[in-house]
């Protein structure tokens, strides 16, 4: 019984040094990117407002696991992912750089917890050499009009800003009879 208790403790150890040495290689994989004269010309992609945020996929290329969490080699030998922070485990620590564009990008952000993400896909065609940056937040100023109404929780919003303007936002309303919704943009924008 010791034994396979410590057996079990031996693999764990195992297993976090292993996924510690993974990110290592990682971020140092990150930080040799090198910009070249067409990445100059690129869109750079930011996420924040929460706990933590992740890219899902860019197009077809898959940047972060859902399940593992883990940063796909692909798209550090592509060059799309930069390294934003000091390590890969603090939160928002990767943007995308990318071609400008027509393309769909997928974010999973983590308004509460890191264990329930929220997805947002969102097709939008980004203008090279610009920053954007897709930002959580609680939509406060929805008037609550019935008392069932005013016990849900404010709809979760994502704006999506070009440079510090806020371009476009997607918002999820609570549902009171099954609790899921889905995020729907905004047409009568209004900046908060």
């Amino acid at each position: 019984m010791k034994a396979k208790v410590l057996l079990r403790y031996a693999f764990f150890g195992l297993s976090v040094a292993v996924l510690s040495a993974c990110q290592t290689v990682d971020r140092l994989q990150l930080k040799k990117i090198k910009e070249t004269p067409e990445t100059r010309n690129h869109a750079l992609i930011y996420c924040s407002g929460t706990l933590n945020c992740e890219f899902e996929r860019f197009d077809e290329h898959p940047i972060v696991d859902a399940q593992s969490r883990r940063l796909d080699q692909r798209a550090i030998k592509q060059g799309m992912v930069r390294l934003n922070a000091d390590s890969l485990k603090d939160p928002q620590a990767l943007y995308l750089s990318v071609p400008a564009g027509l393309h769909e990008v997928v974010v999973r952000f983590y308004p509460i917890s890191e264990e329930k993400a929220e997805t947002i896909n969102v097709i939008h065609r980004f203008e090279a050499k610009k920053d954007y940056r897709f930002v959580m937040f609680r939509d406060r100023s929805s008037g609550k009009k019935s008392l069932l109404d005013a016990s849900a929780p404010e709809p979760l919003c994502v704006d999506l800003l070009q440079e510090q303007q806020t371009i476009r936002r997607f918002c999820k309303p609570y549902n009171v009879l099954n609790g899921l919704g889905e995020f729907v943009e905004q047409k009568n924008l209004k900046t908060r």
